[in-house]
């Protein structure tokens, strides 16, 4: 989604770790700039105004201007890395758009309502898939799709196809594919169960291989005790030959 935001950008000419941190250090985060209709430029940005295109409704499908050195160009966030344990931004990647051009880009679903085949027919809601990818124009891009699934029953579904496109889009997603459905509660306790099934069975058969070199150990016992008996039989009988 278009939005009327310019973030200021700097140009960067050194590049490697230290000078990231350097950077990081006077709350600046390194950028590039790459994409159709110029060369890549290494860039810092303010890592701060990045996160409040971020964390907007539209997030990283958010189309805003960036200003470098008074040229203004409208771009989208492709892609940004956040630091592991602190969660601040470490680098970002820019991408130029072209407004007469279709990008390709994924949109979340979201859905609203109360299933009837929930709450007449005591079914369990699942959302299987949260969001679709498209084809669309920049200007044409949508914050996010909303389904009503109010008039969803027992064993229906919404899938993909059933997304009200306008506009220049084009879905690009699988129609068939499931966005949410309604199935009966044994079945949803079914799958859970053989979910969690099946990591008891394999401790179990663990534990049964475990048991067999062990069993086999404890018959082999007594086998390796009748050996000396017989052994000593014949030393007994030999002194009374000899008597004799």
């Amino acid at each position: 989604m278009r939005k009327d935001i310019t973030l200021v950008a700097e140009t960067r000419e050194t590049r490697g770790k230290n000078a990231a941190r350097r950077l990081r250090v006077e709350l600046k985060s390194p950028a590039v700039l790459y994409g159709t209709g110029g060369d890549p430029v290494a860039l810092t940005v303010s890592p701060k105004e990045v996160s409040k295109i971020l964390l907007s409704s539209s997030g990283s499908n958010t189309i805003f201007n960036l200003d470098l050195k008074g040229a203004v160009t409208p771009v989208i966030i492709l892609d940004w890395q956040t630091h592991p344990i602190k969660g601040n931004l470490i680098h970002i990647d820019f991408k130029r758009v072209d407004l007469t051009m279709k990008i390709i880009i994924r949109v979340p679903v979201h859905t609203v309502g109360e299933p009837v085949g929930v709450k007449l027919q005591g079914g369990h809601y699942e959302l299987v898939n949260r969001d679709v990818e498209i084809e669309v124009l920049p200007d044409d891009i949508p914050e996010h799709f909303t389904i009503d699934v109010t008039a969803l029953k027992l064993n229906e579904s919404v899938r993909f196809k059933d997304i009200p496109l306008q506009g220049s889009m084009k879905l690009l997603s699988d129609p068939e594919l499931v966005i949410s459905h309604v199935v009966a509660i044994k079945e949803a306790e079914a799958v859970e169960a053989e979910a969690k099934a099946g990591e008891p069975e394999v401790a179990k058969k663990g534990k049964k291989d475990e048991a067999a070199p062990a069993a086999k150990a404890a018959k082999a016992a007594p086998a390796a005790k009748a050996a000396p008996a017989a052994k000593a039989a014949p030393a007994a009988k030999a002194p009374a030959a000899k008597k004799k």
